[in-house]
């Protein structure tokens, strides 16, 4: 007898959803035979306050395109203004911009690393997650005063300097934090109950990857050695790193090169607090920015495009942000293709979505 095929509805409120995405599943019996995607519940019209919201004062509508993404958001930004403008920051203020952005990717990490705990169920590995994330809440609050909106950011550098002092506070936390999450990776990358939810589970080929656009740690578990931080940009120059790739293509591969990130992150910013110079924060800006440029950044989710158009006056005229979420949908879709109605939740979990981020 031939299987009936069903629509599911899957979304936009879901227990296991961070985010209020909605998915059309297709089934038949137990396993997705098609995932057919739908956005658009939480549209903000962030872009269109360029209007309204003077060059410099954009800064800080761009922090609140995403909260865990808010620092990068703002740099992106800053950044395109900036070549616009032909202003070259100071390099404390790029060392101190890098040290941050590292730790809102460690953040940013560990969050996922939670959430996904919480997909399968284990509610204390949740927890035990997350309450290394507070201590990395903790020194972005040393640092800037904020926990989510940091307004640290602004154009010719920073608002405000961090010390030597509590730079160094930083290392003894970040042995801390390196310790209770390689703690956490034996239940993530050896324990049987979760390698049967995510080893072999949502397969995304290498090709597939590169032909649907992937970015971020989604397209780095599939083989592809590509993230932005590579273009130099900010202190990413004067820093040493490695692209964290996997050959596992699944579920459990971006579970592991997330894992490895946190170390990475860690080790880069031992470096630039071994390495910066003593020096000032900020470079003074005259006029108003007149071209348009646009730049490419290393989210914690992926690579971020921001394109910023301005014709000499105090409002920018367009200002467009293309977010790694948007370009890791469609491989969503691919991924959920033939798997069990079960696996749907992780592997939404498993792309980091930040819907916020994408609709803006």
């Amino acid at each position: 007898m031939a299987s009936k095929r069903s629509v599911i509805p899957f979304g936009p409120q879901h227990p296991v959803l961070p985010e209020p995405i909605h998915i059309d599943l297709i089934t038949e019996d137990e396993k997705v035979v098609e995932a057919v995607p739908s956005i658009g519940f939480v549209h903000r019209g962030l872009e269109h306050l360029v209007t309204k919201k003077d060059f410099g004062e954009m800064v800080y509508v761009a922090e609140r395109i995403c909260g865990i993404c808010s620092f990068g958001h703002g740099y992106g930004y800053v950044n395109a203004v900036e070549h616009i403008m032909g202003i070259e920051p100071t390099q404390r203020a790029k060392y101190i911009r890098t040290l941050l952005f590292e730790l809102s990717r460690m953040h940013s990490h560990i969050l996922w690393l939670g959430l996904m705990a919480d997909a399968f169920g284990f509610e204390s590995l949740f927890m035990e997650t997350w309450k290394h994330r507070e201590r990395v809440l903790d020194m972005l609050e040393w640092a800037t005063g904020g926990r989510v909106i940091f307004s640290i950011m602004r154009l010719g550098g920073l608002r405000k300097d961090v010390p030597d002092e509590i730079l160094k506070s930083f290392l003894p936390e970040l042995d801390k934090i390196e310790e209770g999450i390689r703690a956490c990776e034996k239940a993530f990358l050896s324990d049987p109950a979760v390698l049967s939810r995510l080893k072999g589970v949502g397969y995304l080929s290498k090709e597939d990857a590169i032909s649907l656009g992937c970015e971020g740690p989604f397209l780095r578990a599939s083989g592809v050695a590509r993230d932005n931080r590579m273009r130099g940009y900010a202190a990413y120059k004067d820093v040493d790193f490695d692209i964290i790739t996997s050959d596992d293509g699944d579920s459990y591969g971006r579970c592991y090169v997330r894992i490895q990130e946190i170390y990475q992150s860690a080790s880069i910013i031992r470096q630039c607090i071994e390495k910066i110079p003593d020096e000032g924060i900020y470079v003074p800006i005259k006029g108003f920015p007149n071209g348009e440029y646009m730049t490419v950044i290393e989210q914690p989710r992926g690579g971020a495009c921001y394109y910023v158009h301005a014709s000499g006056k105090k409002f920018i005229e367009r200002m467009r942000v293309r977010t790694p979420t948007f370009a890791n949908i469609p491989a969503l879709a691919k991924t959920l293709q033939g798997c069990d109605v079960a696996d749907v939740p992780i592997l939404v979990v498993t792309i980091d979505p930040c819907i916020s981020c994408t609709e803006r």
